[in-house]
Order: C-alpha cells, then sequence, then structure tokens
C-alpha cells in the first residue's frame, strides 16, 4: 500500500520511467518509487499492463504502463511523450531492460549479438537522448549494468559486453549531462533472485555454483537504485555500484 509518511516520499511530485517493468528487478524499482511518492511509467516490450495493474490494486494509482521495446527508438520516443502527455514532466529514468542469452563465441550469430546488443546498449542510449532532450534540470539516469561487466563466466559474452559497454555509456552521459544539470549512475547487480538467474545452463551444469548467501532479492537493487535517483545523491555522478553482496570481494 501507499505510504503517507512524508519522510519516505522522496520521490512525491517526480516522474519515472523504468524499462523492463513488468518482472524482477525492474517491477520491483517501480513498486520502490511508486511507494515513495513517484508517478511511474512502467516501460516493457509484454505484460506492462499487468504489471501496472498489479500496482494499481496496491493502491498506486499514478502508474501508466507503456508497451516498448527498448531497441526500437520510435516506441523510446513514444514511452518518453505518453510520460510528459500523462503526468507533465520526467525526472527519473531507469534502464533495466535487459536480455542474455549462453552461447559459446563460435556459435553466436550476428542476429544473436546485435539483438542482446540492442535491448541492453540501444535501448539504454535511445532513453538517456529523450532523457537529455526533454528532462528538466535536477533529474537522472540509473542504468542497470551487471558484475559480469567487470567478472565473469563462459557463454554469455554477448551480455557481458553488451553490460560493459553499458559501463562506458554511463560514464560519457555523466559528463555530457552535467551541464544539463542531469546524473547519470549505473547499479551492477551480482546474482539477484529472477527467472534469467534460474535460466541460467551453467548453473543447471554445476560449471557455475552460487552460494544461496550470494544470492540477493530484486528489492535489494531497487533500494540502491531508489538512493542513487533521489535528489540526496546529487554529488554522485559517472559511477557504478555493485549489488552483489560482497561477492566480487572475495573472488
Amino acid at each position: 500500500m501507499t505510504t503517507s509518511d512524508p519522510a519516505t516520499r522522496r520521490f512525491a511530485g517526480r516522474v519515472a520511467i523504468v524499462t523492463g517493468a513488468a518482472s524482477g528487478i525492474g517491477y520491483a524499482t517501480a513498486r520502490r518509487l511508486a511507494s515513495e511518492g513517484a508517478s511511474v511509467v512502467l516501460a516493457d516490450v509484454q505484460h506492462a499492463d499487468a504489471a501496472a495493474q498489479r500496482l494499481r490494486d496496491d493502491g498506486f494509482s499514478e502508474v501508466l504502463a507503456s508497451s516498448c521495446d527498448v531497441g526500437i527508438e520510435a516506441q523510446v520516443i513514444a514511452t518518453t511523450d505518453a510520460a510528459l502527455a500523462r503526468f507533465g514532466g520526467l525526472h527519473i529514468v531507469v534502464n533495466n531492460a535487459g536480455k542474455m542469452i549462453f552461447k559459446r563465441i563460435e556459435d553466436q550469430t550476428e542476429a544473436d549479438i546485435l539483438d542482446v546488443l540492442r535491448v541492453d546498449l540501444l535501448g539504454a542510449f535511445f532513453f538517456t537522448r529523450q532523457a537529455f532532450l526533454k528532462m528538466a534540470a535536477g533529474g537522472a539516469i540509473v542504468n542497470v549494468s551487471s558484475i559480469h561487466a567487470e567478472a565473469t563466466t563462459p557463454l554469455v559474452s554477448a551480455y557481458a559486453a553488451a553490460k560493459a559497454a553499458l559501463l562506458s555509456l554511463t560514464r560519457s552521459a555523466s559528463i555530457e549531462g552535467r551541464s544539463k544539470g542531469i546524473r547519470v549512475n549505473a547499479v551492477l547487480p551480482g546474482a539477484i533472485e529472477t527467472p534469467m538467474l534460474r535460466a541460467n545452463p551453467n548453473l543447471k551444469s554445476g560449471a557455475e555454483v552460487l552460494d544461496e548467501t550470494n544470492i540477493g532479492q530484486p528489492e535489494d537493487v531497487a533500494a540502491v537504485i531508489a538512493d542513487l535517483a533521489c535528489a540526496a545523491a546529487r554529488f554522485v555522478n559517472g559511477e557504478g555500484v555493485r549489488v552483489d553482496g560482497g561477492r566480487l570481494v572475495g573472488l
């Protein structure tokens, strides 16, 4: 349910777009921002309507669903314009939409890697471009990268490369965004309890072994995203924050 405690409504009067918002980290982030007062656009290639309705059923009325393939710039523009038309502004963009494939490098086709890059990198680029064109000063962009950008495993080269490139985009955008008053940061989630994690064939085969204590929840990542997006983080810019329970520290 919504909260009436002013101390927990850091995003009252703010408008956020969250991509990949139908499930996992995206849905948890949309819910977190809404619970703190934000009007939220849930953008996803499928099931955005159902996700938005779940939030409405829990008492969050200021939500809007947008069917959006982030790799198609026209749909990104339409989603951004829908946020402006419905809520009258744009203050936060969370680029969470992602795609992962599990293939050896020699087995990947041109279509395979381009499809991953289209979702994991170009989608964030397109939304950043729209934010730079239409977001007011004081806004924030948070990109959801991955610890695979820093340390990776077999069979996920396309995903790891795209997430590393997303960190580079974060740094470049943070520099160019300063004159516009827009901050850009990234989070690097580790193993998070999502369908993508459990679909990983490296885990199924035993090639990668995870201690259950190293598996976080989507809400753990959403909390850090919210902290980076809030006004109190005004002096944090161009950073990549690991959210992995300290897993990489011990590797």
